[in-house]
């Protein structure tokens, strides 16, 4: 519609798009849809996680079921985020400085829980993951909040002394 105004308003530019910016402009999303993806996808997160955590009790495949849910409900919960900012603003916090490790421990536990169940067979491995697992998720997750990771280490500190 923009277009169509520019040639008959005679501002008609002769410039090209970019492909990355032509994909940006035909999925910009409101903010109320923004908002509803993502407790639509961090509420899934949630359920997966539930669910998955319910199914550790079904004999023979429930910890796999356990090991793949919970997976699904942390890969849910980071990526409800990218409805919030978006892909790339995701992708570029996820991946500063102040988060780089935590980000990579996430996401390495992630993949060596799946490996542990599909590859492995290693059940007692596969709870060691998912427990890192969750200490990496928690601790990348209160490194958005500010001052929180200093404060759970003075908290953890002054536990050991």
């Amino acid at each position: 519609m923009d277009k169509l105004r520019r040639v008959l308003s005679g501002r008609e530019e002769n410039e090209e798009v970019g492909l990355t910016s032509q994909i940006l402009e035909g999925s910009t999303l409101s903010f109320t849809t923004r908002l509803k993806w993502f407790v639509i996808c961090f509420a899934s997160g949630i359920l997966c996680s539930i669910l998955g955590t319910a199914l550790l009790f079904v004999p023979k495949a429930g910890f796999n079921l356990f090991a793949v849910f919970y997976t699904l409900g942390n890969f849910a919960a980071i990526s409800s985020t990218c409805f919030l900012m978006g892909p790339f603003k995701q992708l570029k916090r996820m991946f500063e400085p102040t988060r780089l490790i935590a980000t990579i421990m996430m996401l390495l536990f992630l993949v060596l829980t799946l490996c542990a169940v599909f590859w492995w067979n290693k059940k007692g491995l596969a709870i060691i993951f998912c427990v890192l697992q969750f200490l990496a998720m928690t601790w990348y997750s209160i490194s958005y909040i500010p001052f929180a990771r200093d404060a759970v280490m003075k908290c953890f500190t002054s536990c050991l002394s």
